[in-house]
Protein backbone atom coordinates (compact mmCIF):
# COMPACT_ATOMS: atom_id res chain seq x y z
CA UNK A 1 0.00 0.00 0.00
CA UNK A 2 2.61 2.50 1.09
CA UNK A 3 5.26 1.50 -1.78
CA UNK A 4 1.75 1.80 -4.35
CA UNK A 5 0.86 5.49 -2.77
CA UNK A 6 4.90 6.35 -3.13
CA UNK A 7 5.54 5.14 -6.73
CA UNK A 8 2.37 7.27 -7.41
CA UNK A 9 3.71 10.44 -5.72
CA UNK A 10 7.39 9.89 -7.67
CA UNK A 11 5.32 9.58 -10.77
CA UNK A 12 3.45 13.12 -9.93
CA UNK A 13 6.72 14.63 -8.98
CA UNK A 14 8.21 13.39 -12.60
CA UNK A 15 5.83 15.17 -14.14
CA UNK A 16 5.31 18.38 -11.97
CA UNK A 17 9.17 18.82 -11.27
CA UNK A 18 9.47 21.10 -14.72
CA UNK A 19 7.23 23.63 -13.53
CA UNK A 20 8.84 23.72 -10.07
CA UNK A 21 11.00 26.85 -10.37
CA UNK A 22 13.48 26.09 -7.55
CA UNK A 23 14.26 22.96 -9.12
CA UNK A 24 14.38 24.14 -12.30
CA UNK A 25 17.22 26.83 -10.82
CA UNK A 26 18.59 23.70 -8.84
CA UNK A 27 19.18 21.56 -12.00
CA UNK A 28 19.69 24.36 -15.03
CA UNK A 29 23.46 23.50 -15.36
CA UNK A 30 22.06 20.08 -15.77
CA UNK A 31 20.08 21.04 -19.28
CA UNK A 32 23.08 23.33 -20.68
CA UNK A 33 22.18 21.99 -24.10
CA UNK A 34 18.12 22.50 -24.43
CA UNK A 35 18.27 26.02 -22.35
CA UNK A 36 16.78 28.83 -24.67
CA UNK A 37 18.29 31.89 -23.42
CA UNK A 38 16.47 35.38 -25.02
CA UNK A 39 18.45 38.44 -24.91
CA UNK A 40 15.58 40.57 -24.35
CA UNK A 41 11.75 40.54 -23.92
CA UNK A 42 11.17 42.00 -27.41
CA UNK A 43 13.07 39.31 -29.24
CA UNK A 44 11.97 36.27 -28.31
CA UNK A 45 9.97 35.40 -31.60
CA UNK A 46 11.60 32.85 -34.00
CA UNK A 47 8.82 33.26 -36.66
CA UNK A 48 7.51 36.66 -37.34
CA UNK A 49 3.77 37.35 -36.05
CA UNK A 50 2.71 37.83 -39.77
CA UNK A 51 3.60 34.36 -40.65
CA UNK A 52 2.01 33.11 -37.57
CA UNK A 53 -1.24 34.74 -38.65
CA UNK A 54 -0.79 33.34 -42.53
CA UNK A 55 -0.33 29.84 -41.35
CA UNK A 56 -3.76 30.25 -38.25
CA UNK A 57 -5.88 31.38 -40.96
CA UNK A 58 -5.13 28.79 -43.37
CA UNK A 59 -5.92 26.39 -41.54
CA UNK A 60 -8.71 28.19 -39.42
CA UNK A 61 -10.21 29.10 -43.55
CA UNK A 62 -9.65 25.17 -43.94
CA UNK A 63 -11.77 24.04 -41.19
CA UNK A 64 -14.55 26.36 -41.73
CA UNK A 65 -14.96 25.34 -45.24
CA UNK A 66 -15.39 22.00 -43.83
CA UNK A 67 -18.03 22.59 -41.43
CA UNK A 68 -21.26 21.40 -43.85
CA UNK A 69 -25.00 21.27 -42.23
CA UNK A 70 -26.52 17.78 -42.25
CA UNK A 71 -28.25 18.83 -45.48
CA UNK A 72 -25.00 19.72 -47.48
CA UNK A 73 -26.24 23.63 -46.52
CA UNK A 74 -23.30 25.56 -45.03
CA UNK A 75 -24.46 27.64 -41.85
CA UNK A 76 -26.16 30.67 -42.39
CA UNK A 77 -23.80 32.56 -40.41
CA UNK A 78 -20.80 31.69 -42.05
CA UNK A 79 -22.33 31.69 -45.85
CA UNK A 80 -21.24 35.34 -46.59
CA UNK A 81 -17.60 34.71 -45.21
CA UNK A 82 -17.53 30.71 -46.92
CA UNK A 83 -18.08 32.54 -50.32
CA UNK A 84 -14.69 34.69 -50.18
CA UNK A 85 -12.50 31.38 -48.49
CA UNK A 86 -14.21 28.97 -50.67
CA UNK A 87 -13.05 31.27 -54.09
CA UNK A 88 -10.13 29.24 -53.63
CA UNK A 89 -9.83 25.35 -54.79
CA UNK A 90 -10.97 23.59 -52.29
CA UNK A 91 -8.87 20.61 -51.61
CA UNK A 92 -11.49 18.08 -50.15
CA UNK A 93 -14.22 18.63 -53.19
CA UNK A 94 -17.00 19.93 -51.26
CA UNK A 95 -17.27 16.67 -49.18
CA UNK A 96 -16.80 17.03 -45.20
CA UNK A 97 -13.25 16.43 -43.49
CA UNK A 98 -12.08 16.27 -40.03
CA UNK A 99 -9.49 18.83 -38.37
CA UNK A 100 -7.03 16.29 -39.09
CA UNK A 101 -7.46 16.16 -42.96
CA UNK A 102 -8.22 20.02 -42.97
CA UNK A 103 -4.40 20.61 -41.46
CA UNK A 104 -3.05 18.18 -43.43
CA UNK A 105 -4.38 19.72 -46.44
CA UNK A 106 -3.53 23.18 -45.10
CA UNK A 107 0.07 22.73 -43.38
CA UNK A 108 0.97 20.20 -44.58
CA UNK A 109 0.76 17.53 -41.66
CA UNK A 110 -0.60 15.98 -38.97
CA UNK A 111 -0.03 16.18 -34.86
CA UNK A 112 -1.89 14.51 -32.06
CA UNK A 113 -1.63 13.26 -28.48
CA UNK A 114 -0.33 9.77 -27.97
CA UNK A 115 1.35 8.34 -24.94
CA UNK A 116 4.90 9.73 -24.64
CA UNK A 117 8.30 8.00 -25.79
CA UNK A 118 9.17 9.39 -21.85
CA UNK A 119 8.91 6.88 -19.25
CA UNK A 120 6.34 8.42 -16.65
CA UNK A 121 5.93 11.75 -19.16
CA UNK A 122 1.82 10.54 -19.67
CA UNK A 123 0.19 11.88 -22.52
CA UNK A 124 2.90 13.43 -25.14
CA UNK A 125 2.05 15.09 -28.39
CA UNK A 126 3.57 13.54 -32.00
CA UNK A 127 3.53 14.76 -35.84
CA UNK A 128 1.26 11.80 -37.10
CA UNK A 129 1.23 12.72 -41.09
CA UNK A 130 3.07 14.87 -43.48
CA UNK A 131 6.43 16.41 -42.59
CA UNK A 132 6.61 20.02 -40.40
CA UNK A 133 9.80 22.53 -42.43
CA UNK A 134 11.69 24.21 -39.99
CA UNK A 135 10.06 28.03 -38.78
CA UNK A 136 6.56 27.20 -38.70
CA UNK A 137 3.63 26.59 -36.40
CA UNK A 138 3.28 23.60 -35.15
CA UNK A 139 0.70 23.44 -32.28
CA UNK A 140 -1.00 26.38 -29.71
CA UNK A 141 -1.10 26.25 -26.32
CA UNK A 142 -5.08 26.52 -24.90
CA UNK A 143 -6.43 28.03 -21.96
CA UNK A 144 -7.71 31.18 -20.00
CA UNK A 145 -5.68 34.13 -20.01
CA UNK A 146 -4.62 36.18 -16.83
CA UNK A 147 -3.37 39.55 -16.20
CA UNK A 148 -0.45 39.47 -13.79
CA UNK A 149 -2.71 40.87 -11.39
CA UNK A 150 -5.41 38.96 -11.98
CA UNK A 151 -6.22 36.06 -9.50
CA UNK A 152 -5.34 32.40 -10.38
CA UNK A 153 -4.81 30.85 -6.82
CA UNK A 154 -7.53 28.44 -6.48
CA UNK A 155 -6.68 27.30 -10.36
CA UNK A 156 -3.16 26.85 -9.85
CA UNK A 157 -3.85 24.56 -7.20
CA UNK A 158 -2.22 21.01 -8.27
CA UNK A 159 -2.29 22.28 -11.83
CA UNK A 160 0.51 21.44 -13.75
CA UNK A 161 -0.40 23.15 -16.81
CA UNK A 162 0.03 27.11 -15.74
CA UNK A 163 2.43 28.56 -18.73
CA UNK A 164 3.67 31.72 -17.81
CA UNK A 165 4.64 34.24 -20.52
CA UNK A 166 7.64 36.87 -20.38
CA UNK A 167 5.79 39.52 -19.37
CA UNK A 168 3.95 37.61 -16.59
CA UNK A 169 0.54 37.00 -18.12
CA UNK A 170 -0.38 33.43 -17.55
CA UNK A 171 -2.12 31.08 -19.31
CA UNK A 172 -4.13 28.01 -17.18
CA UNK A 173 -4.11 25.16 -20.04
CA UNK A 174 -5.43 22.47 -17.52
CA UNK A 175 -8.70 21.45 -19.42
CA UNK A 176 -10.36 19.49 -15.98
CA UNK A 177 -11.90 20.95 -12.72
CA UNK A 178 -12.34 24.40 -11.96
CA UNK A 179 -9.76 25.32 -14.93
CA UNK A 180 -12.51 23.78 -17.56
CA UNK A 181 -15.61 25.60 -15.44
CA UNK A 182 -14.04 28.82 -16.16
CA UNK A 183 -13.02 28.50 -19.29
CA UNK A 184 -16.56 27.40 -20.60
CA UNK A 185 -17.90 30.40 -18.77
CA UNK A 186 -15.74 33.26 -19.72
CA UNK A 187 -16.08 31.69 -23.79
CA UNK A 188 -19.74 32.17 -23.33
CA UNK A 189 -19.76 35.51 -21.99
CA UNK A 190 -17.58 36.47 -25.22
CA UNK A 191 -19.67 35.67 -27.60
CA UNK A 192 -21.44 37.93 -30.16
CA UNK A 193 -24.54 36.87 -31.63
CA UNK A 194 -24.26 34.24 -34.13
CA UNK A 195 -19.91 34.01 -33.92
CA UNK A 196 -18.36 32.28 -30.77
CA UNK A 197 -15.25 34.13 -30.22
CA UNK A 198 -12.83 31.02 -28.79
CA UNK A 199 -13.10 27.47 -28.99
CA UNK A 200 -14.43 25.39 -25.96
CA UNK A 201 -13.82 21.71 -27.94
CA UNK A 202 -10.03 21.62 -26.57
CA UNK A 203 -11.74 20.82 -23.50
CA UNK A 204 -12.73 17.37 -24.84
CA UNK A 205 -10.52 14.37 -26.18
CA UNK A 206 -11.46 16.00 -30.23
CA UNK A 207 -10.72 19.23 -30.39
CA UNK A 208 -12.02 21.00 -33.64
CA UNK A 209 -8.66 22.83 -33.69
CA UNK A 210 -6.22 20.78 -33.80
CA UNK A 211 -3.66 22.31 -32.68
CA UNK A 212 -4.66 22.79 -29.56
CA UNK A 213 -3.00 20.19 -27.88
CA UNK A 214 0.18 22.39 -26.83
CA UNK A 215 -0.18 21.70 -23.28
CA UNK A 216 0.56 18.28 -23.60
CA UNK A 217 4.26 18.73 -25.31
CA UNK A 218 6.52 17.29 -23.21
CA UNK A 219 9.78 18.88 -21.97
CA UNK A 220 13.48 18.18 -23.79
CA UNK A 221 16.44 16.83 -22.22
CA UNK A 222 19.93 16.08 -23.45
CA UNK A 223 19.01 12.96 -24.48
CA UNK A 224 15.85 14.11 -26.52
CA UNK A 225 16.78 17.94 -27.32
CA UNK A 226 14.17 20.26 -27.99
CA UNK A 227 12.25 20.54 -32.07
CA UNK A 228 9.75 22.89 -31.19
CA UNK A 229 9.52 26.14 -28.42
CA UNK A 230 7.08 28.06 -27.29
CA UNK A 231 6.61 31.99 -28.85
CA UNK A 232 4.04 34.54 -27.81
CA UNK A 233 1.36 35.62 -30.08
CA UNK A 234 -0.83 38.57 -29.83
CA UNK A 235 -3.89 38.14 -31.66
CA UNK A 236 -4.29 41.10 -34.31
CA UNK A 237 -7.81 43.51 -34.26
CA UNK A 238 -7.91 42.40 -38.00
CA UNK A 239 -8.22 38.92 -37.27
CA UNK A 240 -11.74 37.74 -39.08
CA UNK A 241 -14.47 37.64 -36.42
CA UNK A 242 -16.01 34.18 -38.02
CA UNK A 243 -12.25 32.71 -37.71
CA UNK A 244 -12.23 33.19 -33.80
CA UNK A 245 -14.16 30.49 -33.28
CA UNK A 246 -11.10 28.14 -33.34
CA UNK A 247 -9.11 30.50 -31.23
CA UNK A 248 -8.26 28.11 -27.84
CA UNK A 249 -8.02 31.32 -25.53
CA UNK A 250 -10.08 33.09 -23.74
CA UNK A 251 -9.07 36.65 -21.51
CA UNK A 252 -10.75 35.48 -17.86
CA UNK A 253 -11.49 39.29 -17.31
CA UNK A 254 -14.21 40.70 -20.22
CA UNK A 255 -12.72 44.57 -20.12
CA UNK A 256 -9.08 43.71 -20.72
CA UNK A 257 -8.03 46.08 -23.27
CA UNK A 258 -4.80 44.26 -24.59
CA UNK A 259 -5.10 42.10 -27.44
CA UNK A 260 -5.58 38.24 -26.85
CA UNK A 261 -2.44 37.09 -25.76
CA UNK A 262 -2.23 33.42 -27.58
CA UNK A 263 1.19 30.68 -26.93
CA UNK A 264 2.07 28.93 -29.92
CA UNK A 265 4.84 26.70 -30.78
CA UNK A 266 7.26 26.89 -33.61
CA UNK A 267 9.33 24.10 -35.22
CA UNK A 268 13.19 24.52 -34.16
CA UNK A 269 14.04 21.75 -36.89
CA UNK A 270 12.98 19.66 -39.54
CA UNK A 271 10.11 17.47 -37.89
CA UNK A 272 8.87 13.91 -40.15
CA UNK A 273 6.20 12.00 -38.59
CA UNK A 274 6.30 9.34 -36.03
CA UNK A 275 8.61 11.98 -33.72
CA UNK A 276 7.13 13.13 -30.16
CA UNK A 277 7.34 17.05 -29.78
CA UNK A 278 9.51 18.44 -26.68
CA UNK A 279 9.93 21.69 -25.97
CA UNK A 280 12.04 23.70 -23.09
CA UNK A 281 9.75 24.35 -20.47
CA UNK A 282 12.36 27.43 -19.18
CA UNK A 283 13.69 30.19 -20.65
CA UNK A 284 16.58 32.56 -19.65
CA UNK A 285 16.21 35.85 -20.44
CA UNK A 286 18.91 38.34 -20.04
Amino acid sequence: MFRTALKRLLNKWKSYRYRFVPWVVLNLSRNEKTLRQVQERSKDKLVPDEEVSQSLLQLFRALLRSQWAPHGELRAAQTHFLRHVTSEEDQCGGNPVSGADAMLQSLGFCIDRKPSTLPSAGTGVFVTKGFVPKGVTVAMYPGTIYQAYEPILLQSIRNPFVFRCIDGVLIDGNDKGISKMVFKSCSGRDRMGPYMMSDISWLTGSPQNPLAVGQYVNNCSNESPANVCYQEYDVPHKFPIELRQYLPNVNYSHDTQRPLRCVVLVSLRDITAGEELFSNYYTIVH
